[in-house]
């Protein structure tokens, strides 16, 4: 015969099975999609670390190969990064890289395939920046001036950069023979430099030689 105690478990039991016939996949569902998460979270950090680790190997073999000289398996390697690690800064300072030894060598087209890959694709705006500016010029080099002032249109949206992108741009209209252009170019790049550097020096010799010397700055209040 059933004691008192017996009954209470049966009906406690009773309830654990309806509860669970109601719920328990639910609650299956919740902790099998809790513990993928956890688990999902643990395995893209290991991913993002071998594949750093990946990376970063490549760029110490590009390295090793741009100082070598090497520009065929700089520029290799610098491809490899841009197309198994696109997203990372080795990927673009890669690029940078295989450019450097790539014009050294007189790959010129292939320098500025690199560049123009940085230029469209780098991760840090900075970077992209630089690519453009040093694509500017080699673009100027082979008197593509179009592509070259496109190229600097793009080189926005970082103010430290904009006497170098406005210095850049005068060149190239100077060598257009679009002096008064060049004149406002090179204004705004003298203008927007610190007066104790170097560079802005070169940029009122640019100025001065083309007759539009800056105004020396006032050395005190008038009495």
């Amino acid at each position: 015969m059933a004691t008192p105690l017996d009954l209470q478990e049966q009906e406690q039991l009773d309830a654990l099975k309806s509860f669970w016939k109601t719920y328990g996949n639910l609650i299956t569902w919740v902790l099998i999609l809790a513990l993928g998460g956890f688990a999902a979270w643990n395995g893209w950090n290991w991913y993002q670390r071998d594949q750093g680790q990946k990376a970063g190997a490549m760029f110490d073999e590009l390295e090793r190969a741009a100082q070598a000289g090497d520009a065929d398996k700089a520029g290799r390697v610098a491809g490899d990064l841009q197309q198994r690690f696109p997203g990372t800064a080795f990927a673009q300072h890669g690029a940078l890289a295989a450019a450097r030894v790539q014009f050294d060598k007189g790959q010129v087209d292939a320098a500025k395939a690199s560049l123009a890959w940085v230029a469209e694709k780098g991760a840090e705006e900075e970077v992209r920046i630089v690519a453009r500016l040093r694509l500017a010029a080699l673009l100027m080099d082979a008197r593509q001036y179009e592509e070259a002032l496109k190229q600097l249109d793009g080189a926005k949206g970082s103010p430290e950069f904009e006497p170098l992108v406005a210095d850049r741009r005068g060149d190239i209209l100077v060598a257009q023979g679009k002096t008064e252009e060049a004149k406002a170019a090179y204004l705004v790049a003298w203008k927007g430099m610190n007066d104790r550097t170097s560079y802005r020096t070169l940029v009122d010799a640019k100025l001065t030689a083309l007759g539009a010397a800056p105004a020396p700055a006032a050395s005190g209040a008038a009495p």
